[in-house]
């Protein structure tokens, strides 16, 4: 089913780009990298760095493929790909995103939350991989400049009534916060992307009313003690970030 794939990998800069060749090389695929600096590496090509979303739209519409598009960050160590493309087909899916794998810092804790949501309801996807079918995503480019790429890719598969899976016999290692006030910084933006997802989509009632109670649940996050207060902090000023911004919820009928 390899034959079938395309990797379109997204870097900021330079770093990593060696690596993640050779590993994408390994794994005997067709790949192109949209990177945010200007490099003389195999299948790269330069965009000014904007955001993920723009790199995607960026990257999709310089490529000719009827395959299954694999967004993958360049900061990542991919570990039983098989595994996603077996789920892929076995579940007749058109999204997959995969589990990530942090080693340090706070997030390996806040995962295993996330991760067991993630098992019964999709609140939000992991960008690091995501295999997507082509019919999908020609119907959603160009993404809308949205922090939360990958969650707004989740949210509009849902809303266009695609099946999306969570993978978690494949996953991607990467690096993270190292702090919890870097972590609290991190929930913030991470937040108010996904609110600026769902203010663009429509996805099931379910996923809405969650994120309409979670600034109410949050507070839950004390029991885990110091993390999970700057946890909490993260995730309330995310809300309020998106909610003071330009776009309201109201205005954009989230709810």
């Amino acid at each position: 089913m390899k034959q079938n794939i395309f990797f379109l990998v997204l870097a900021r800069d330079r770093i990593g780009l060696n690596r993640k060749i050779r590993e994408l090389n390994e794994l005997e695929v067709p790949f192109l990298i949209v990177c945010g600096e200007k490099v003389d590496t195999q299948n790269t090509v330069y965009r000014k760095p904007i955001g993920k979303y723009d790199a995607i739209n960026f990257g999709f519409e310089s490529i000719d493929t009827d395959k299954i598009i694999c967004l993958n960050d360049v900061d990542t160590s991919i570990h039983g790909f098989d595994e996603a493309l077996e789920l892929l087909e076995k579940e007749d899916a058109d999204v997959v995103f995969c589990k990530v794998l942090v080693k340090e810092g706070p997030q390996p804790f806040f995962y295993r939350f996330l991760d067991n949501i993630r098992r019964i309801l999709p609140v939000a996807a992991s960008g690091e991989l995501m295999l997507i079918k082509p019919t999908l995503l020609k119907r959603m480019i160009p993404l809308k400049p949205c922090k939360a790429e990958d969650t707004y890719i989740l949210f509009k598969s849902l809303e266009l009534g695609y099946k999306t899976v969570f993978c978690e016999t494949c996953w991607v290692e990467t690096e993270r916060t190292k702090t919890l006030i870097g972590e609290s910084n991190y929930k913030k933006r991470t937040v108010s992307g996904i609110y600026q997802a769902l203010s663009y989509t429509n996805p099931p009632f379910f996923i809405r009313f969650f994120y309409l109670l979670l600034p109410f649940l949050t507070p839950l996050l004390l029991l885990s003690g110091e993390k999970g207060f700057y946890w909490m902090k993260g995730i309330i000023n995310g809300v309020a970030n998106f909610s003071s911004g330009v776009i309201s919820k109201r205005q954009e009928g989230i709810f």
